[in-house]
């Protein structure tokens, strides 16, 4: 491995979050000099030192290996969360060690989870740096590294791919660093409109720009306790749905819409409507669970429940409006469902992802059909794209090592003593980068009354499921290869 290439890249990462910190001090001035200003102050010193130290001591290298990548991409996200969780710790109140590093990696995943019982407590420039953690991780650490790697690099595309996964590269037709511009004014340009948005359907300016990022990013911190229902809006409502369900699309797919000023793109995408029509299907059943057993008796309420929170666990964005804790065992069954079907590839949303699920499917149809006609010649197709033997075949490979590691992850967070509607629901919204899961931790719960031992399990699965799992596994094999 080339550790002088590997540390400036990584140093990269850390300069991103030192910015953001620095955003996060202007915010505490303007508010006179809050309580978190000397906690963010020390911790962009610490940050940008940490950062810039590669770029003053280690020389510039264009030689970038696949080895060297996936280190890039593991140890960026690592010390952005140990970093990340420094103003946390300096600050204090709620925050423990372990509670500082859940909240760090759940931000920076974009999973949403908290371990906060009173988030109004925390100062605006805190509250607006938990926020920004959202924004970075939705953008992906990877992708700002993109911007700068040398045009000549081999690890270019292949970092991209990574990121991207291959399935999200199907709906771009340009190079690596176009992708890295077209994902930046897509991501820009939704916040903006998110925020706008927002602001006219009456929410404050402050608050609205930190929901927007939790938005764009599908990550789910909010700056009220109560999150989304603290403002009683049916606009906002309407907004937050919109936007979460834009930005668990495919980037490339809507930047084509923009470009081409056309819904067409839209229309003959098979997995888009797949995304929709599941969402719509879990909406009218869990609707219709709420009408049967959850004692709604208003239908316009059971279904704007229904579907805001179907959209909040499916897009992996993780916003609540109602206290779902209470809603019957059905429809919390489904709301998990949701989560492991996630949003599209190409997106910040997290869960298998729907282009998975889809060729699944297919690939499952496929079969059914061979066995009753072993002479017939199919095709796996995705719209106009032909899905080969090995794609498919890697797709499933991916499904059944995702659930493998939710068996193992449930199974280790039953053993801390958590109760098992909690374990499940739990792991699963932590891996799926969902945040909220069921009874105590449901929508307007949080994750403070956990074991510490079930939080540091709850951050792994964010960690793999944030990078949809290989890179990790590579590294670790690499590292273990090493000591060997």
């Amino acid at each position: 491995m080339n550790i002088k290439v590997i540390s400036r890249n990584v140093g990269l990462a850390l300069l991103v979050s030192a910015l953001f910190m620095f955003l996060s001090m202007i915010v505490s001035l303007c508010d006179g000099r809050d309580s978190a200003f000397g906690p963010l102050a020390i911790s962009f010193i610490i940050t940008f030192i940490f950062g810039a130290f590669p770029f003053i001591f280690v020389r510039q290298s264009s030689a970038i290996s696949q080895q060297d990548g996936y280190m890039i991409i593991v140890l960026s996200w690592l010390l952005s969360f140990i970093f990340g969780m420094l103003p946390y710790v300096l600050w204090g109140g709620e925050f423990s060690l372990v509670n500082a590093w859940f909240e760090s990696v759940s931000g920076y995943t974009t999973t949403g989870s908290t371990i906060l019982t009173d988030v109004e407590a925390l100062p605006r420039s805190l509250l607006f740096w938990r926020s920004s953690t959202h924004f970075i991780g939705g953008f992906g650490v990877v992708v700002f590294l993109l911007l700068v790697l040398p045009n000549t690099s081999p690890f270019r595309l292949r970092l991209a791919n990574i990121e991207l996964s291959s399935l999200s590269r199907l709906g771009y037709r340009y190079r690596s660093l176009r992708i890295v511009y077209i994902i930046t004014i897509v991501y820009i340009g939704i916040t903006v409109l998110t925020t706008i948005c927002l602001m006219i359907a009456g929410m404050p300016a402050f608050d609205a720009v930190n929901h927007a990022f939790s938005i764009v990013a599908t990550g789910g911190f909010s700056t009220k306790n109560m999150s989304i229902a603290e403002f009683g809006s049916m606009g906002i409502n309407m907004v937050a749905v919109v936007f979460m369900v834009l930005s668990s699309l495919h980037f490339g797919l809507i930047f084509t819409v923009v470009a081409s000023r056309s819904l067409q793109p839209l229309n003959r995408n098979p997995v888009v409507k797949f995304f929709l029509g599941s969402i719509l299907v879990l909406s009218l059943l869990i609707m219709a669970d709420l009408l049967i057993q959850g004692g709604y008796r208003d239908w316009g309420k059971a279904a704007m429940d229904a579907l805001f929170q179907v959209v909040c666990y499916m897009t992996t964005t993780g916003f609540g409006m109602s206290d779902n804790s209470q809603w019957p065992a059905l429809a919390g069954m489904l709301l998990l469902v949701s989560i492991l079907l996630g949003g599209c590839s190409g997106s910040t949303a997290g869960g298998i992802k729907a282009d998975r699920i889809y060729i699944a499917l297919k690939t499952l149809s496929r079969q059914i059909k061979y066995s009753l006609h072993p002479t017939a010649v199919s095709q796996i197709k995705v719209g106009k794209h032909s899905v080969s033997d090995t794609e498919a075949s890697a797709v499933m490979t991916y499904i059944v090592l995702y659930c493998s590691i939710l068996v193992v992850g449930i199974f280790f967070v039953l053993l801390c003593g958590v109760k098992p509607a909690e374990a499940v629901s739990g792991f699963i919204a932590s891996m799926g980068n969902a945040g909220p899961g069921l009874e105590s931790i449901s929508a307007l719960g949080t994750y403070a009354a956990q074991p510490a031992s079930a939080k540091l399990i709850y951050t792994a699965g964010m960690i793999f499921g944030r990078l949809e799992i290989y890179p990790v596994i590579a590294v670790a094999y690499m590292m273990f290869r090493r000591n060997v």
